[in-house]
């Protein structure tokens, strides 16, 4: 077993994920050509789901439509596997379909949408074998941004997570499930711009909020969150110790337990084998 997450360690690795990641993407988006053709056919299922209003904000009508169907499908509104019938969106979010088609186009593009033959499109459904994929790249992909980030970690860097920390602590006591899940993204993130690479932040937001779905739908995706708190301290001290091997080792250890939590909840299976954590350094 390997003692440690090293910078070599992740050439082949980040290779493969990416390759896969970004071929996914492109056959996923050539097959979406066809849903306006095709996704006014389906038959349509009555109009009203609760919690899917229209959109404010936003500069284009597309950007509305996209916002909103992306929250509705991260909180769980709309539920893996549910088909999306383009004039009945429309209705609901009081709009014209061709707002509509264009935001399930990038949530295709997001992995968030799938388009089925002569039906149309659908929400992404959950499989053991697509939370194996995401988990594979996000294990190459995110280990490699925090190590680029201890490295150039500042202070006001600091100041931002420990802000973040200090929100999903008061969403926990008050139970707010989407604040808690809103700081705790913010949180990885002022990590992830941290290491200055868009194509790094381009690859793993998908990834993240694809994840996303499947803490959500945990039953006891709680409890996980209350286990992560004490593990996001330890990754803010790695990279304020700018311990690049700590940090990325510890971010990769994160990702394996959660990864392995869901997926014994599906299948009882576990995916993944933790690294051994280097010794922990004191701060500079």
């Amino acid at each position: 077993m390997p003692t440690s997450l090293k910078a070599q360690d992740f050439h082949s690795q980040i290779i493969s994920s990416i390759n896969t990641f970004v071929s996914r993407r492109s056959e996923v988006s050539s097959t979406l050509q066809a849903v306006p053709n095709v996704a006014t056919a389906v038959a349509k299922p009555a109009l009203g789901i609760p919690g899917l209003d229209p959109p404010q904000g936003g500069r284009t009508l597309s950007e509305r439509a996209f916002t909103a169907l992306h929250q509705a499908i991260l909180s769980g509104i709309l539920e893996p596997g549910v088909h999306l019938p383009i004039e009945d969106l429309a209705s609901q979010l009081g709009m014209s379909p061709m707002p509509v088609r264009e935001a399930l186009r990038q949530l295709d593009a997001a992995g968030l949408v799938e388009h089925v033959p002569h039906r149309g499109a659908r929400v992404t459904g959950l499989s053991l074998a697509d939370l194996r994929e995401i988990y594979e790249a996000r294990l190459a992909l995110e280990p490699l941004a925090i190590r680029k980030a201890a490295t150039r970690f500042e202070e006001e860097d600091a100041i931002q997570a420990r802000a973040c920390l200090a929100r999903l602590a008061k969403a926990q006591r008050a139970k707010d499930v989407n604040a808690v899940w809103a700081a705790h993204t913010d949180f990885h993130f002022v990590f992830y711009r941290r290491a200055d690479s868009q194509w790094l932040l381009r690859l793993i937001r998908p990834l993240w909020e694809s994840s996303e779905r499947y803490r959500r739908a945990s039953p006891t995706a709680r409890r996980l969150q209350d286990k992560r708190s004490g593990q996001d301290e330890i990754l803010l001290e790695a990279c304020e110790a700018r311990d690049a091997d700590r940090a990325a080792t510890e971010l990769y250890n994160h990702l394996v337990f959660t990864a392995n939590r869901l997926s014994e909840e599906m299948a009882g299976v576990e995916l993944f084998k933790p690294l051994d954590a280097p010794g922990r350094r004191p701060k500079r």
